[in-house]
């Protein structure tokens, strides 16, 4: 091989299934590797066999934690990686936590269908094995490539992969964070890149801003609380759980929310809390600025991290999107009172029970029951821990002068088509939204 080649295994014109092969003239890099996650066919690719071997991966570099980038991991140890996999020391933590919870949910689902697991539970061990640390901004060679972690802001952890070969700069983005946020820092700019992988999920839409989410969030509670209702929140394990306990938290010291009880109803996100505890070098000024006045971040008054009570309360709850988890419970018990209220603040992918709600369903079918929606349902765009199509633009556009290419990746087809066709009309610059599959010689 003499050339340098990106080849497209997953999220592409699609959400989730990360994976992204860069092939340089002596060298084999995997970012990420996924799980595909939505309802039929597209999981059905979680089971087939890799487009490439696994044997011949020099190294693996995931960007973050969460499961649609790092859910394949094991099944890749299983069939033949050996090489090393690299992460900050924050997303290793993460990942563990959610590739355990994901073996746990499929040995469940298991019970149920007849169908091998995916992984077992020596081929996760084994690939913490392979896992190495990887500090943001240190330099590591890859045969005839180096790669640099630079902070993505996206969740605890994040990172972009940038990759010097042959005198290009590659960089993928993994998922980009929507500053400003409660806790992370901003998404580090990138200037020189000239090829770019970059993420599409809100290619076509827009946020509000970080003021009007907190103002909605503000005003729901308190109408919940006023009607005796209860607020319930499906919140993503990480990352939304603790800036929405972070933004609560902030509420109730100024007074502008009353002390309810608020109940983390989920294992994977009181599990997660405690890496965050232990990861605040990787927190923002305004997050430094209350540790150092003696607050503590996660912990105000009447906060739970227990099962439910029987009082109004709010409640957060996995899953974000509704397709299983805790959450599941408590909506099938209050979505039909109209005292009560659904916040949706994350995501919701097309086909899941978050989007059919989002989408104004009257009714949803919960554990094989028909339940009634009567309770107001409201969605928060400004929680999203992805950027708008503003933001994308404006983070291509710091690199306008270099960019040979732009890849759009991890966005249904609409977002993904609307950020190429605006990246052209724009910028001037040459993008495409590939397909599953694809190759591109890059030189």
């Amino acid at each position: 091989m003499s050339g340098i080649t990106l080849s497209f295994f997953g999220a592409a014109q699609e959400v989730t299934g990360a994976c992204y092969l860069l092939e340089t003239p002596s060298a084999k890099i995997l970012v990420d590797c996924g799980l595909f996650q939505c309802p039929g066919v597209c999981e059905e690719k979680n089971f087939e066999p890799f487009r490439f071997s696994p044997s011949e991966i020099d190294a693996v570099f995931v960007t973050h934690a969460h499961i649609d980038h790092t859910g394949r991991l094991p099944k890749l140890v299983k069939d033949g990686f050996r090489g090393v996999i690299y992460s900050t020391p924050a997303t290793k933590e993460l990942a563990r936590l959610m590739l355990e919870d994901s073996l746990g949910l499929m040995e469940r689902e298991k019970k149920h269908e007849a169908r091998e697991l995916l992984f077992a539970k020596e081929d996760l061990d084994r690939t913490f094995e392979f896992w190495k640390d990887l500090e943001y901004h240190e330099k590591l060679p890859i045969k005839d490539a180096a790669v640099r972690l630079l902070d993505a802001g996206h969740i605890l952890g994040s990172s972009m992969v940038r990759i010097e070969t042959g005198g290009e700069v590659i960089v993928l983005t993994g998922d980009l964070g929507n500053p400003p946020t409660p806790l992370l820092r901003p998404t580090e700019a990138v200037t020189d890149a000239t090829y770019l992988v970059i993420e599409s999920t809100y290619g076509n839409k827009a946020h509000e801003d970080r003021e009007n989410r907190r103002l909605k969030i503000e005003r729901i509670i308190e109408d919940t609380v006023k009607k005796g209702g209860v607020l319930m929140i499906p919140a993503f394990s990480m990352e939304r759980t603790q800036e929405l306990l972070f933004e609560m938290d902030r509420l109730v010291e100024e007074g502008r929310i009353p002390q309810i009880p608020v109940f983390v109803d989920s294992p994977l996100a009181i599990r997660a809390t405690e890496v965050y505890r232990n990861y605040e070098r990787y927190y923002n000024q305004e997050a430094h600025h209350i540790l150092k006045s003696g607050d503590e971040v996660f912990k105000f008054p009447r906060l739970k991290f227990t099962p439910t009570a029987e009082e109004s309360k709010a409640v957060i709850a996995g899953s974000g999107m509704s397709t299983g988890g805790r959450i599941l419970h408590h909506e099938k018990r209050y979505l039909s009172d109209p005292n009560s209220a659904l916040l949706l603040i994350g995501y919701q992918a097309a086909g899941s029970r978050g989007r059919q709600l989002q989408d104004g369903a009257k009714s949803v079918r919960i554990f094989g029951e028909t339940v009634p929606v009567r309770a107001r349902v409201e969605t928060i765009q400004g929680y999203s821990a992805h950027p708008d199509r503003d933001g994308l633009v404006e983070f291509v556009q710091r690199s306008a002068d270099t960019l040979k290419k732009v890849f759009a990746v991890q966005g249904e087809p609409a977002s993904a088509l609307f950020l190429v066709q605006r990246l052209r009309d724009y910028l001037g610059i040459d993008a495409r939204a590939p397909r599953y599959g694809e190759s591109f010689e890059l030189k």
